[in-house]
């Protein structure tokens, strides 16, 4: 249920239920950054609470056609996700002023966690504790970082775009509400800066988050978690990192 706020088992030992919290983590998240940047009305958003954090969950509203389509969005995002096709999606505002990242990876195995140290590493399997822990920071730096940016243009638009694992996907499948886009980058106008805003552990997926948004708007945002390697272009093609290569 999109409506639903994320319930953290006391243990995530099978693939649908790590599937399940991280559907509603990105229902969580896609939520608060539309709520706090005010695409839609207060109407659109339900009140629901994640652990002791309350949280604003967008939900069909007959007023609203937008919020109703973004919703049907993420009912497609769910899909290819389930489907293991999902690589990530992006949500655009504006042409392009921000654009929100959400990467996932699968594994079978279960990731693991490093506690690395210059002499020694340790290595050690995902708890429940350790998928909660992040989730909720996850949360809170998305609030942070949202009451932080610059306010967006009265004429602000909303667009989503899906990407896929090649390997896997169908040539011919496009989950419900997508169509094939026509180009892997977009035109991202003003000066960009990249902020890797968090991740999400399970045994099962692991979830990131990023955002590239204008300079200017970041100019209240704590300059010790912007991502290095900006860039002076005026007006630049952004490149979807399939395969995070910085890792």
């Amino acid at each position: 249920n999109f409506q639903s706020a994320v319930v953290f088992p006391n243990k995530i030992s099978t693939e649908q239920q790590s599937l399940m919290l991280v559907k509603r983590l990105l229902a969580v998240a896609v939520s608060c950054i539309t709520y706090l940047r005010g695409i839609f009305p207060e109407s659109a958003y339900g009140t629901r609470y994640m652990d002791d954090v309350s949280v604003k969950i967008l939900r069909e509203d007959k007023n609203c056609p937008g919020s109703t389509q973004l919703v049907k969005w993420m009912l497609g995002c769910y899909d290819a996700l389930q489907k293991k096709y999902f690589n990530n999606y992006l949500v655009c505002l504006q042409t392009i002023t921000e654009c929100y990242h959400f990467k996932i990876k699968y594994t079978n195995n279960g990731p693991l966690l490093d506690f690395g140290s210059k002499n020694k590493r340790i290595d050690s399997t995902i708890t429940c504790a350790d998928t909660k822990k992040a989730s909720i920071l996850l949360i809170r730096k998305i609030y942070v970082l949202m009451q932080n940016l610059s306010p967006l243009p009265n004429d602000v638009c909303l667009t989503m775009k899906l990407f896929y694992y090649d390997e896997v996907t169908p040539l011919d499948y496009q989950p419900p509400g997508f169509k094939e886009g026509e180009c892997e980058g977009m035109i991202f106008e003003g000066e960009p800066m990249h902020l890797n805003v968090g991740e999400v552990p399970t045994p099962f997926h692991m979830l990131k988050v990023k955002v590239t948004t204008e300079r200017q708007r970041m100019e209240n945002v704590d300059k010790s978690i912007l991502k290095h390697g900006e860039t002076n272009v005026p007006l630049q093609v952004l490149r979807v990192d399939r395969d995070d290569p910085e890792e």
